[in-house]
């Protein structure tokens, strides 16, 4: 009835004071500390200094010196500021968490929830897990005693499954792996599980012992008889009261004496020694006062009231039970509210007021069905029930077959690495010949494709043709004529061989080729061949990229079949300009015959000559444009007059750039 104890005596730590705020600097604030220590003032003032220069990341280090002044907020606060400067963040972390659980103590949750969250998002921008998991289990602090049980069980979980992963964890952080333990059987018992929380508090007292923490043991050992007096079992509730009050004694934590006292005067109550229960809830009252935890005092006030009413005592109850309304009233404590209610109600009843009965009997529903219809309860409850049932279960089931399980378990884990490694090898093997037979062949492909090209840009009909008229400028004597188109020639020659080495090559030099291979070509049609290039402003050609030697095959298409069998003026124009988005357009226009009339003249002839070039060019092509994302494309267009009669071709190229 009345107190949560599972609330009010949840944290490791016991109760702080909150002093008035100086605003002096840090320094001068220790010579007023409190002699805590045999440390003097100055002595103090040397040891934080020393501190902040140190920079010390454990809490135990920290707390080694700020101990005897951590309870004082205005120094803590002094000491934030201190920490600024040199960019001390662990310093700060401590110091806030410290300040919250002042304000915790005393109620004030809201500005205790504020200080832990900052706290944790500094241990967790510095990776510091200790301080991680002490703000994670602070905060689940203040969720369980404002009743959020779903954002408890969630933060005392996750600080227990962080320390649970530390290898080699130190005592600050198997502190830590007790608070979490002491948390999430304080849900438990929050949700009416006694077992499972009697199970957790006793994993948590066994690690205390073990650290000789007596005031974690005084914690366990409360909240174990609390467990206790909830299932009826007075006996062992007040055994394990007074070991927890024993050990409450002995390290002075007077919050833990006020909350052992109260617990014992509630089963004496129930044992029906009532006179003995008012007589230590009154003593215990002024302690409360001077603890100023509101929640503690409201359930003295409201138990002092029950007793009361047991005695008949009814003017003393009423008093009692009204200033243990109002305190739960101002602070909101929703199951201290439902207490005071329903013993209010309990009162009129018997001074024969079922009117203010009645009233007092609707608020105390009120207040219990906000409590019990609470979603998150009801959710929590149910996911830890089917949790420790299916934990049980798999656990027995583990026991009986885990020798079995283990052995196949190794087994089969051999003999599946060893498989695995080898299938991964021969995969790997496998994957690599055919990646390297891929690349083999594209290479090979390639090469081909490049010698093929040589062999058309260097074929010896044209390199024939081509010396034989020099020839005849040297035998006409034309000396100076035969020097000009031998050093033509010679270039052509140069730029074919260098850049048939080449995959691509700027679009410049391409130009100049084609521009050498025209003026050696035009000495065997007696210079009757215009040959013009245009290329657009906006077109840097010394950037652009194309495939070597891809031009010429083309060119030579329009020389031998549209313009060899045309009488007259002969003219090839190479326009260059950019296309649609990601493309270049090259045209190579002539006035020649037609592509009709060419094959009719070629079918004429005896010796039937067969181009190759544009095929292979076409090849090279395509695999120049696997690197891009769009593709290469070969238009020919043919060209008529006003009579619809055939007056040249154009060769359209559209090459990729992206």
């Amino acid at each position: 009835m009345g107190l949560n104890i599972v609330k009010l005596f949840s944290s490791l730590t016991p109760l702080v004071f909150l002093r008035t705020p100086i605003l002096i600097s840090i320094h001068i604030f220790l010579m007023y500390v409190p002699t805590f220590s045999q440390e003097t003032p100055d002595e103090r003032k040397i040891n934080i200094d020393s501190l902040i220069v140190q920079a010390p990341e454990t809490y135990s280090e920290i707390d080694r010196v700020l101990r005897p002044i951590r309870n004082d907020t205005s120094l803590m606060r002094n000491f934030i500021n201190a920490c600024k400067k040199p960019q001390y963040l662990i310093g700060q972390a401590y110091a806030l968490n410290q300040i919250g659980r002042s304000y915790r103590n005393i109620s004030e949750f809201s500005k205790a929830l504020g200080l832990f969250q900052e706290a944790l998002k500094i241990a967790e921008e510095t990776d510091n897990t200790e301080f991680q998991i002490y703000s994670l289990n602070m905060i689940s602090v203040v969720f369980r005693r404002t009743d959020a049980i779903k954002s408890a069980l969630d933060y005392s979980q996750k600080a227990l499954e962080i320390a649970e992963k530390i290898e080699n964890p130190s005592t600050g952080i198997k502190r830590s792996i007790n608070v979490s333990l002491n948390g999430i059987g304080n849900i438990y018992q929050t949700l009416e599980q006694y077992d499972l929380a009697i199970v957790k508090y006793k994993e948590s007292l066994k690690l205390e012992e073990e650290l000789n923490n007596k005031l974690g043991l005084a914690i366990n050992y409360q909240n174990i008889g609390e467990c206790y007096e909830a299932q009826g079992l007075l006996e062992q509730a007040m055994d394990n009261y007074e070991k927890s009050l024993s050990y409450n004694n002995e390290i002075g934590s007077e919050k833990g004496i006020v909350i052992c006292n109260y617990s014992i005067a509630h089963v004496y109550v129930h044992l029906q020694r009532t006179e003995e229960a008012i007589e230590l809830l009154k003593s215990t009252l002024q302690r409360a006062k001077a603890v100023a935890d509101q929640e503690i005092i409201a359930a003295i006030y409201i138990n002092l009231g029950w007793a009361y009413i047991t005695v008949n005592q009814y003017d003393e109850a009423e008093r009692n039970l009204t200033q243990g309304l109002n305190i739960a009233k101002k602070y909101n404590f929703p199951e201290e509210l439902a207490e005071s209610n329903k013993f209010l109600s309990e009162l009129w009843i018997k001074k024969d007021d079922f009117k203010k009965a009645m009233n007092f009997y609707k608020e105390s529903k009120k207040y219990d069905e906000e409590i019990t219809n609470n979603l998150n309860l009801r959710y929590v409850n149910d996911m830890i029930v089917r949790y420790e049932s299916e934990k049980r279960s798999n656990q027995l089931e583990a026991l009986a077959k885990e020798n079995e399980d283990v052995r196949l378990k190794l087994q089969k884990n051999r003999t599946m690495l060893l498989i695995s490694g080898i299938s991964l090898v021969l995969l790997a093997g496998i994957l690599y010949i055919l990646y390297r037979q891929y690349q083999l062949n594209s290479e090979k492909k390639l090469l081909t494709l490049e010698q093929t090209m040589l062999r058309s840009q260097m074929n010896p009909h044209f390199l024939f043709n081509s010396l034989n008229s020099i020839k005849l400028y040297i035998i006409n004597n034309e000396k100076k004529n035969a020097v000009h188109y031998l050093n033509k020639f010679s270039k052509l020659v140069r730029k074919i061989l260098e850049a048939s080495s080449q995959r691509e090559i700027p679009l410049a030099e391409e130009l100049e080729t084609v521009v050498l291979y025209m003026n050696i070509e035009n000495i065997r049609f007696s210079n009757e061949i215009n040959f013009k290039i245009n290329v657009a402003d906006d077109i840097d050609v010394h950037t652009i990229k194309i495939p070597s030697l891809i031009l010429q095959p083309f060119l030579e298409n329009a020389l031998w079949h549209g313009l060899s069998s045309k009488q007259g003026e002969k003219n090839i124009v190479l326009d260059v300009k950019k296309g649609a988005e990601g493309f270049i357009n090259i045209a190579i226009t002539d006035d020649g015959v037609g592509r009709d009339a060419a094959e009719k003249i070629k079918q004429s002839k005896v010796l039937k000559r067969k181009s190759v070039g544009i095929d292979i060019t076409k090849e090279r092509l395509a695999n120049f444009s696997k690197d891009f994302i769009n593709s290469f494309h070969v238009e020919i267009i043919d060209i008529y007059d006003v009579n619809n009669i055939a007056s040249g071709t154009t060769i359209m190229l559209n090459i990729p750039t992206i």
